[in-house]
């Protein structure tokens, strides 16, 4: 049986790498479309993105930037009818990684270990309404690994979720990975793993991250179990994003 597909991304004009996480197979099951999103910022729609955003009826935005982030890049929401929810994700500023020229396996070892309770408030947040989208400023590593572990612990096959991950770097624009390569590299030369901060969303990597949480807690659903979820609250997210196939 040939396994399910995602659908056409929704069309939000001003919007990066925005899109619907269903029709990812699970098992016997399928992510449901029209649930959970995912995104860069939501700084440059214009009065049209803004409406085609409004058009995904969503309830909650969940907004895992820093505040400089935030007051340098605010969201355009106007007529956008959905709570707000800021968990900033990154202990110390995104500039400190470029600086500290991490890998991207170690900025997410980072964020998996430094950042569960954040994690974990984002998953609430999915159960708590729907539609729901989760974005960051790119929606590449913050908003990548947080939705993979809300997909793998709500048991979406482990390809699907990988996949779903390595589409980003097909959808950020060529010119934009030009105009911020450029401005980092000025910013830090002798930087070895610049590009693939900026730019790269190579499924190895999250292939790597999901199979270490595992090693480490058994499974993503008891990563998450582990720092403070319950079983109801597991049961509940299985519930929320997958529908039988």
């Amino acid at each position: 049986m040939t396994s399910p597909a995602p659908g056409p991304d929704p069309v939000v004009p001003g919007a990066v790498n925005l899109r619907d996480v269903g029709g990812l197979p699970a098992g016997a099951a399928v992510t449901r479309h029209g649930v959970l999103f995912r995104s860069g910022n939501l700084a440059r729609l214009d009065p049209g993105g803004t409406r085609a955003l409004a058009e995904l009826r969503l309830r909650r935005i969940i907004d895992l930037r820093a505040d400089d982030e935030v007051l340098r890049e605010p969201s355009r929401l106007d007529g956008v009818e959905a709570v707000t929810q800021r968990v900033p994700l990154f202990l110390g500023s995104v500039e400190s990684f470029f600086r500290d020229d991490l890998s991207l396996d170690e900025m997410y070892r980072h964020l998996v270990d430094d950042s569960s309770g954040g994690v974990v408030d984002v998953v609430r947040g999915i159960l708590a309404d729907q539609p729901v989208l989760v974005h960051c400023t790119v929606g590449k590593d913050r908003t990548g690994v947080t939705v993979a572990l809300t997909l793998a612990a709500a048991g979406v096959d482990t390809d699907a979720v990988v996949s779903d991950y390595a589409r980003t770097e097909g959808l950020l624009p060529e010119y934009r990975n030009r105009r911020v390569v450029e401005m980092l590299r000025a910013m830090h030369p002798e930087a070895r793993h610049l590009e693939d901060l900026a730019t790269r969303s190579p499924a190895p990597v999250m292939r790597a991250l999901l199979d270490d949480v595992t090693r480490r807690y058994g499974s993503a659903a008891e990563y998450l179990r582990a720092h403070g979820m319950t079983g109801d609250e597991l049961d509940e997210l299985r519930r929320v994003l997958l529908r039988r196939s």
